[in-house]
């Protein structure tokens, strides 16, 4: 059950885009933004606001990669296994991460609600291979080594 400010600032959103089922997305995105995620008991609200379908949101939410229903860390750390990436080694930085992170393939975000670390297909920086982006800065030409250099720092400013 979510806090009554979760559908105050729902509403907000949705005024700012319209109550019509051509504003979904936009609502959307801008709902994740404010919470790095998408909750589902949100979802379900604005399709009812809007005037569509529930099943009708949770197509389109789900047909697109960067919705979440899983909420994220303050740091998303997304790590390129694509094949530029995969083949400079990029499994050895996504490793140290989750072995620092005390993550695994099935356990993506840290307890503190820290850390999200994903495997994305491509981050659209081959010739840096391999990558490794937080939140949207993008870091180049990663070893595990410098990966968990980036944690340290992140971990300072993040108290």
């Amino acid at each position: 059950m979510l806090d009554q400010s979760y559908y105050d600032k729902t509403d907000e959103i949705i005024e700012h885009y319209g109550r019509k089922a051509a504003s979904l997305i936009p609502i959307m995105q801008d709902i994740q933004a404010e919470y790095r995620y998408l909750p589902g008991e949100l979802l379900s609200y604005v399709a009812k606001e809007i005037g569509i379908t529930e099943t009708k949101a949770y197509s389109v939410a789900t047909f697109y990669e960067n919705f979440s229903f899983e909420a994220k860390g303050k740091y998303v750390i997304k790590v390129c296994d694509g094949t530029a990436c995969h083949v400079r080694h990029s499994t050895p930085v996504l490793e140290a991460l989750w072995k620092e992170l005390g993550l695994s393939k099935k356990k993506h975000t840290t307890d503190d609600m820290m850390f999200t670390v994903e495997t994305v297909s491509c981050l659209g920086a081959c010739g840096l291979a391999p990558t490794m982006m937080v939140n949207e800065q993008v870091y180049p030409s990663m070893t595990p080594e410098k990966a968990l250099a980036v944690i340290q720092e992140l971990r300072g400013k993040g108290v």
